[in-house]
């Protein structure tokens, strides 16, 4: 898989060269590029900003090395790329999006910053790149290089063989649509605290059936909201007693919060 990156602080994507993501572009399942877009400027103060017409604080993203610094990542690349411009007004990135993304062959990130990239940038690469503006969460960052270490990594993780043991990838948070259970090690006892003893007894039916209840009691505690996309006709009746103990009932086929 091939990522292009572009940036004013190329630096900042160091990061990408540590731990798996590091050693996957080392053995070549990730192709990662990053490019500075002060080379792409023409005069010698190497400017990528000016003020916005109509007035306003901050400075825009000029338009000029943006398209030029695109232009060569087409040049050498495959044929329309998802380009991916980070930014708090794009469609939240999840888990599905990450999948989505991992099974592309070409991925293209423009890191903006101060109030962003002037908008024509984002008209014009559409002719050539398919466009998705993505936001991290409900908040704003100082530039877009945050956010795309954040999506290499979850993107790049999806990649065949990046991640060395792939049961891990699907006995996660999200995977099935439910935070992940909670994870013990040794000692089994630990500062007075004890490992649950189903996890101790050998059982694998039992610990499948505490890790799912565990599932569900912390996501209706923790991130309620991602219940209603659970197929309540997939529930058995140790799922609806948890939900039950957690307040959720089972409405017209969704889940929703007990009025008792």
């Amino acid at each position: 898989m091939r990522i292009d990156i572009v940036s004013i602080f190329p630096e900042y994507l160091d990061a990408l060269d540590l731990s798996l993501i590091g050693k996957a572009r080392q053995e070549r399942l990730l192709d990662v590029r990053v490019r500075d877009l002060r080379d792409f400027t023409t005069d010698r103060h190497r400017t990528v900003d000016d003020t916005p017409y109509g007035g306003g604080a901050g400075m825009v993203m000029k338009a000029e090395p943006w398209a030029q610094a695109l232009e060569s990542v087409l040049e050498d690349g495959p044929r329309r790329p998802v380009l991916v411009v980070p930014s708090p007004a794009g469609a939240v990135f999840d888990q599905t999006m990450a999948h989505e993304f991992a099974g592309l062959d070409h991925l293209v990130f423009a890191c903006g910053r101060y109030e962003g990239i002037d908008e024509r940038v984002i008209d014009w690469a559409r002719d050539s790149f398919d466009v998705r503006p993505v936001s991290l969460g409900d908040y704003v960052l100082n530039g877009g290089e945050v956010a795309v270490l954040a999506m290499v990594e979850a993107v790049g993780r999806l990649v065949p063989g990046v991640v060395g043991n792939p049961a891990s990838l699907v006995e996660e948070s999200h995977a099935d649509g439910l935070l992940e259970y909670p994870v013990y090690t040794k000692p089994s006892s630990w500062r007075d605290r004890e490992v649950p003893e189903v996890l101790l007894s050998g059982n694998h039916a039992r610990i499948a059936g505490w890790r799912r209840s565990e599932q569900f009691r912390r996501t209706a505690e923790r991130r309620p909201d991602l219940l209603a996309e659970v197929d309540a006709g997939t529930l058995g009746p140790a799922d609806l007693a948890v939900l039950g103990e957690a307040g959720f009932d089972v409405v017209d086929g969704v889940l929703v919060r007990s009025a008792r």
